[in-house]
């Protein structure tokens, strides 16, 4: 397996909408892509009211709850830079599936709360892998039907830890396809 890939951390978060501006960012979940039992998990304080009811349905967040029992932002952030310290021996890859929208929100309350991003300027989309390792075009890159073509069906629980440990299985299957087409 490539050295890089060990420093390879899946990455799911839920959120209160579609952009980091308006909408707080609700739970982050996140696992070493190569070990899935290392993991990290945390619910956030909202720092922020507006919500889009959808966004709230699909992860069954209250922002009411979360103000009693979510972990303040910059706690929520130093802990999780902490955890990657830990996780990995270097720079640590941020990917995810549809990369751009979990991205966005941990790249900004990175910035927002510790003044940097400890995954950089960049990540890794898996959907935009999909499309090169499994020859999909953009339609075909939903998680179905990424995992099905892999051979392990499954669907989203918006529950960020669990899909989180999902898109690193997912990863790590396109990855050994990968290494098995370069040989």
């Amino acid at each position: 397996m490539n050295r890089w890939i060990q420093d390879c951390i899946s990455v799911d978060v839920e959120t209160a909408g579609p952009y980091p501006g308006r909408y707080a960012l609700l739970s982050i979940g996140a696992c070493r892509a190569a070990d899935i039992q290392q993991q990290f998990y945390v619910e956030l304080k909202p720092d922020r009211q507006d919500i889009d009811p959808g966004a709230l349905a699909i992860s069954g967040f209250s922002l009411q709850e979360l103000e009693k029992t979510g972990t303040p932002p910059a706690d929520a952030l130093r802990d999780f830079a902490c955890w990657l310290d830990t996780s990995v021996n270097g720079r640590p890859i941020f990917v995810a599936f549809n990369a751009p929208f979990d991205w966005m929100f941990v790249q900004d309350y990175f910035h927002r709360y510790l003044g940097k991003n400890p995954f950089g300027h960049s990540a890794l989309d898996m959907k935009a892998l999909a499309m090169g390792v499994l020859g999909k075009g953009w339609p075909e890159t939903g998680m179905s039907n990424v995992s099905a073509a892999l051979g392990e069906p499954l669907q989203l629980e918006h529950n960020a830890l669990r899909d989180a440990q999902d898109q690193a299985e997912i990863f790590m299957a396109l990855m050994e396809r990968i290494q098995l087409s370069a040989t």
